[in-house]
């Protein structure tokens, strides 16, 4: 594929901060930057509140960025209004994390996945319309019959199946997959990942992966960021943050992954990480980690480490391993 090597979605130094009471702000997301080279996946993971999806969507701009460039396929689009977005749009969609809030219950599925095809003006008449809709059912496990049917009568995992539907109908070049299956059964997890890979395979999709299964975005991803407290603090290949974690709060997230095999279960180091989240609306200083890694020296508590590279291709924010 032409152009695979060169990157769809470059992010620099973004930032979004959100009001709160007193004149202070939320730090949901404080000066990220990465790259996502074209038909790859790149992972986010993190606890709950490190600011993934707060970045996934404020790189889709739903929401204003309060600093920091946003490129895609070369273009800056981290200034334009809503009306200059348009075009962009058809380039960039996004699969909510939960299907049942995701979608409009007042809507038929017909209507719900031809409704980006109407605002971009892609069909010329109705019959065409209806053809595209019934033709992407096919492709994600439903068929021309569900089109008639509202929201509520299909299953959580079918629900998914309609959001990917509506995001793929553009067959856009970047999709941000914010949670996609944290609502979904177990069981049904495996198959919309799989349709999801089938997709990129087929259309050389590029994502942007967001999720708490570890184990899932492992095997979805070909590079991983890890964030903490709005900052991205570990950057590098799937594989090798899984063999070779150099960050603290990386080393303490993958040891709280469970192991199936009771066995190994039992040798496994159980030590994960303690303490609480510090509150985004006051980060602490230096590192923002430093109140609850275990190898936090003064350094850690006065300077924020600078995230560059500690071995080819890998990056990391850590005085520990940077020096």
């Amino acid at each position: 594929m032409s152009g695979a090597s060169s990157p769809l979605l470059r992010v620099e130094h973004l930032t979004k901060h959100f009001p709160a009471p007193g004149g202070k702000a939320v730090h949901a997301v404080d000066d990220v930057s990465f790259t996502i080279t074209k038909g790859k996946t790149l992972g986010l993971v993190g606890e709950s509140g490190c600011g993934k999806s707060s970045c996934a969507r404020t790189v889709i701009r739903l929401y204003e960025p309060t600093s920091g460039n946003i490129f895609l396929g070369g273009d800056d689009i981290s200034s334009l209004t809503q009306k200059q977005l348009l075009p962009y749009r058809r380039k960039m969609q996004m699969i909510f994390q939960d299907p049942y809030a995701s979608l409009n219950a007042r809507m038929t599925v017909q209507d719900i996945i031809a409704e980006p095809l109407r605002a971009h003006k892609i069909c010329k008449n109705k019959a065409e319309e209806r053809e595209m809709v019934a033709r992407m059912l096919r492709r994600v496990g439903l068929n021309q019959e569900h089109a008639g049917r509202y929201a509520h009568e299909f299953s959580g995992g079918q629900r998914q199946r309609v959001g990917i539907a509506r995001a793929l109908i553009l067959q856009p070049e970047l999709v941000i997959c914010d949670e996609p299956i944290s609502a979904l059964d177990v069981s049904i997890q495996a198959q919309v990942v799989n349709m999801l890979r089938t997709f990129q395979e087929e259309q050389g999709l590029t994502y942007l992966f967001i999720a708490h299964d570890l184990s899932m975005v492992r095997y979805v991803s070909d590079d991983v960021g890890v964030m903490y407290l709005g900052q991205l603090v570990e950057k590098c290949e799937a594989d090798e943050v899984y063999s070779h974690p150099l960050h603290p709060y990386t080393q303490g997230l993958l040891s709280s992954v469970p192991i199936p095999d009771p066995t190994k279960a039992r040798l496994k180091n159980k030590e994960g990480i303690t303490g609480d989240v510090p509150s985004p609306i006051a980060p602490p200083s230096g590192c923002r980690f430093h109140t609850r890694c275990p190898y936090a020296t003064a350094k850690c508590r006065e300077a924020a480490p600078e995230f560059k590279e500690a071995a080819p291709g890998h990056f990391v924010a850590c005085h520990q391993v940077n020096g």
